[in-house]
């Protein structure tokens, strides 16, 4: 088949001019020409050579790959055309880098040329032309630069994960070659949702390219290669979001589980139908929140591989002269701890920690039962409190040492001067300032309090007195602003970091009246409303309407007596309902791109909250449109959209790898802190001049850069995360709810089928009851990714004493479904 193809492609150049296979290698000779270590190995495996990293590689670990006839060494001339194509796959998203090698010993290393790969096949070009350069780096050129004579190559170089190293996974490569590629180069991209699609839900997958075409035959197959599906896709439309050709394929009729091969004629990925699809990924968007916990050290226990040393206890933090006062004089040394680092930097903001906080406490009070028993491995994982309250009030204790107890004003920001270097938060040792009070602040600061009281009232015999304390901090701050209302803030000239400012904060008094009101049935906060006023859309920290939308429609029943809810109903799903029809008609078939400023900085927070609003147009309509449209609005962050990326760090066969997030670059860690998202396309570039990569697109939804120089469109942040695990967790949520209607053909999510004993386990040794007949379990980790599969079971007992500790997914595979539960390793 492969000598086939070469043929047919040489004889096709032949008669058409054009240039020609320079040198291939098709590895069916079973030939493998490939030097090998302790830590990178290679063989040949069904006509691929395959690469094997076993996680030990050092940071500049090479593998090197000679020229060859039939197993003899050869030099090529490539010097009329030194380009590489390369089909590869690998699995954990390695990026290599790979280097052309000449006689001399010199390799092009000046200016080295790495690719991404994933889990699926790529035909990827790398061309050499202004690169047959040696830096010097280690190689044989003694005197750098030295020029690498394309003319006389004897082999190539390879590096993965370079100037870190580690790779643990397998590489395969189908096929090399210099001078052209032995397939065609396919111009067009499969999207979808890389992390699946829910039994009973909308499943669609497009096809885009930035050239128009026909519409394509497709395939799916089962995994036992049986086709279940065949079709031809729709006349591909024109998406002037990402300046593409984008055709449809809707796969809504399957809804039997399991991972299926979706293949058009040059193209094949692999997607997942099941009911648990968000299970992992969910939990990981909360978690990142532990990740970021200030004044801690992260341990071992909770953090796994991503632990670290404590950073930023704050316990000596100055008062800025800007946030002077007479109790609190400049220079003032106070008490600061705990809290959110707010994005990629280490600061911590009260309006943007407050807009992350309030969509956080909002999941819980919307979804209360669903939080109760859900754990995400964090050192309070076991107490009487749920595992989400007890993260919020890791910052809710922070921003209570922002107000100033003699006033009850609250600071802007808690920063240093200037943001710190990349580096670790241990090492980031510059002065701290709380800077300015701010009406906006302390408005945000009272709204965000209040909502906290009455959550945390049904838990006081857990933490007693914390809820009055919350009301009564709500009440000053209210207090204080009512007297201060227009402090705006702005940096002062000695501060360069984040600003957060905002110069219309109707919005905040509007809110922070409505959560008071809610809490205390006070009449004065309700003669503070004025629904007259308020603006509809999604919220966001300079934006604040919203949230008082979605508290007032959700206390409905107790505020319809002294609130107009109709007015805020109406508000609430107009906005949804723009949302639904866009979702319904867009070429797309997402919320995005409907308004101009979607593709904002942190448009993917736009998203997300646009999925938010029509959840809550759900809920107050019980109209089912709404939550269909939320579950296909979904997919647009985790893969199917303008670019292919699933935004999501450690999700996907193609997510984000390098985001703008300084413990993630620092930590000496290949992958990223999992659960991250990352801010998403738009076209400000503000970086482009610091990045030597350049922006793929001057598209809204392509003009994105996986980098971690790309602070504008790859940085990540709380109050794009709140947005985030708000929705995988009720989408999860609704679906579980869902699941209980469904025949337990299949999967099955009855979690009480099972029951697992003890939980959390201290030495990995756990037993279970079942009257089902267990055939085998499988256990994955906290990102999805399998860890060990369990053939023979023996008196109902499993040994997990090999695992590091963390959270784990537990798969009983029966003859009834497939059954799970989640398994803390102590």
């Amino acid at each position: 088949m492969k000598k086939q193809l070469l043929l047919t492609f040489v004889l096709l150049q032949s008669l058409i001019g054009v240039s020609q296979v320079i040198y291939s290698d098709q590895f069916n000779e079973g030939i493998n020409n490939c030097s090998s270590s302790s830590s990178l190995s290679s063989s040949i495996n069904n006509d691929n050579l395959q690469i094997v990293g076993d996680g030990t590689a050092n940071d500049w670990a090479s593998l090197g790959y000679s020229f060859h006839n039939s197993g003899s060494s050869t030099i090529i001339n490539a010097a009329s055309n030194p380009k590489l194509y390369i089909k590869i796959k690998a699995e954990n998203n390695p990026q290599v880098r790979i280097d052309l090698k000449d006689t001399n010993g010199y390799v092009t290393s000046l200016t080295p040329s790495a690719i991404t790969t994933n889990a699926n096949y790529q035909i990827i070009e790398i061309d050499y032309n202004a690169k047959l350069e040696d830096g010097g780096y280690g190689s044989s050129c003694a005197s750098a630069p030295c020029a690498v004579d394309a003319s006389q190559l004897s082999g190539i170089v390879l590096y993965f994960n370079p100037g870190t190293g580690q790779y643990n996974g397998t590489v395969a490569i189908e096929w090399l070659s210099i001078g052209e590629p032995l397939e065609q180069i396919t111009d067009y991209d499969v999207r979808y949702n890389q992390l699946g699609y829910f039994v009973g839900r909308n499943k669609i997958i497009n096809i885009a390219s930035l050239n128009n075409f026909s519409p394509k035959n497709f395939t799916i197959l089962n995994d036992n290669n049986v086709i279940v599906l065949s079709g031809v896709t729709n006349t591909p439309d024109y998406w002037d979001d990402s300046g593409e050709y984008i055709a449809k394929v809707d796969l809504t009729s399957m809804d039997t589980p399991g991972t299926y091969t979706f293949q058009t004629d040059e193209i094949e990925v692999l997607f997942n139908i099941g009911v648990d699809i968000y299970e992992s990924i969910s939990e990981a968007s909360l978690k990142y929140f532990y990740y970021n916990r200030a004044s801690t050290s992260i341990s071992s226990t909770y953090g796994g591989e991503y632990a670290r040393n404590i950073g930023h206890e704050d316990t000596q933090i100055y008062v800025h002269s800007s946030a002077a006062s007479p109790t609190r004089p400049t220079g003032t040394i106070i008490s600061s701890p705990k809290g959110w680092y707010d994005a990629g930097d280490y600061n911590k903001y009260i309006v943007n920690s407050g807009v992350s906080t309030y969509t956080l406490l909002a999941a819980f009070e919307h979804y209360e039962s669903y939080y109760t028993s859900k754990a995400f491995n964090i050192p309070e994982t076991g107490n009487n409190l749920p595992d989400i309250l007890d993260e919020i009030k890791w910052n809710l204790d922070w921003m209570l040492t922002m107000q100033e107890p003699s006033d009850g004003g609250v600071y802007h920001k808690l920063t240093t001067l200037n943001f710190s270097g990349t580096q670790m938060p241990e090492d980031s040792n510059s002065d701290r300032y709380v800077v300015q009070k701010s009406t906006a602040a302390t408005l945000n600061f009272a709204a965000v309090m209040a909502m906290a009281s009455r959550i945390y009232s049904n838990f006081d015999t857990e933490i007693p007195g914390y809820s009055a304390t919350l009301l009564n901090a709500a009440q000053e701050a209210y207090t204080w602003a009512i007297a201060n209302p227009n402090i705006l803030f702005s940096n002062p000239d000695d501060v360069s970091t984040g600003e957060y400012g905002d110069y219309d904060i109707s919005d905040e008094f509007q809110w922070a009246a409505v959560e008071l009101f809610i809490t205390t049935s006070d009449v004065q906060y309700k003669n503070d409303i004025n629904l007259s006023t308020i603006g509809n859309g999604y919220p966001s920290w300079q934006y604040a309407d919203p949230s008082a939308l979605i508290s007032i429609m959700f206390h409905e029943a107790l505020l319809s007596p002294d609130i107009d809810t109709n007015t805020a109903s109406n508000l609430l799903l107009s906005f949804a309902d723009d949302l639904k029809t866009t979702v319904e008609s867009s070429v797309m078939n997402t919320t995005m791109g409907h308004y101009n400023w979607d593709y904002t900085w942190g448009s993917n927070s736009t998203a997300a909250n646009q999925v938010l609003i029509l959840i809550r147009g759900y809920e107050i309509t019980n109209d089912q449109s709404y939550l269909d449209a939320a579950y296909t609005a979904m997919d647009y962050l985790l893969g199917r959209n303008g670019t292919g990326y699933c935004y999501v760090t450690g999700f996907g066969e193609k997510s984000t790898s390098d985001p703008h997030h300084r413990i993630s670059e620092a930590d000496g860690i290949i992958n990223p802190i999992p659960g991250m998202l990352a801010g998403g396309p738009h076209t400000g570039q503000q970086d482009a001049s610091g990045c030597s990569e350049a922006y793929p697109s001057n598209f809204n939804a392509a003009s994105y850069l996986d980098n971690s120089c790309s602070y504008a469109s790859n940085e990540v942040a709380i109050n794009w995360n709140a947005p985030l695990a708000y929705t995988l967790n009720a989408l999860q949520y609704y679906q579980n709810k869902n699941d209980n209607t469904l025949s337990t053909t299949g999967f099955n999510n009855q979690k009480e089928t099972i029951r697992m004993y003890p939980n959390p386990t201290n030495n990995g040794i756990i037993s279970f009851s079942t009257n089902e007949a267990v055939n085998y379990i499988k256990v994955f980790d906290l990102n999805g990714k399998q860890i060990i599969t369990i053939n023979a079971i023996t008196n109902n007992t499993i040994d997990l004493g090999n695992i590091k500790q963390g959270l784990y997914f537990i798969n009983f595979y029966t003859s009834e479904g497939v059954f799970y539960k989640k398994l803390i390793k102590n």
